[in-house]
């Protein structure tokens, strides 16, 4: 079973992910979806402190196409139009 939230604020659409029933449970990773990039956060478990990871919307686009193919190194272009 996974659990996550959805919220829409002014500037975001704010996601949170849920990690739950089972060992080893890590904190919650929130995703904070803006017009030009996405932001990762995820509180670090000995520091208290949050961790941010800023995806620009060209390597969101990336990694969602890395997602669905198998190891290698590839280029996209993107068609104009």
């Amino acid at each position: 079973m996974s659990m996550f939230t959805i919220e829409h604020e002014f500037d975001a659409t704010v996601i949170t992910l849920i990690d739950e029933g089972h060992d080893g449970l890590v904190e919650d990773v929130t995703i904070l979806a803006f017009e030009d990039c996405v932001t990762l956060e995820q509180l670090d478990p000995i520091t208290q402190e949050p961790v941010r990871v800023v995806l620009s919307m060209a390597q969101l686009r990336d990694l969602a196409a890395a997602l669905d193919l198998p190891e290698g190194s590839y280029r996209v272009e993107l068609k104009k139009g």
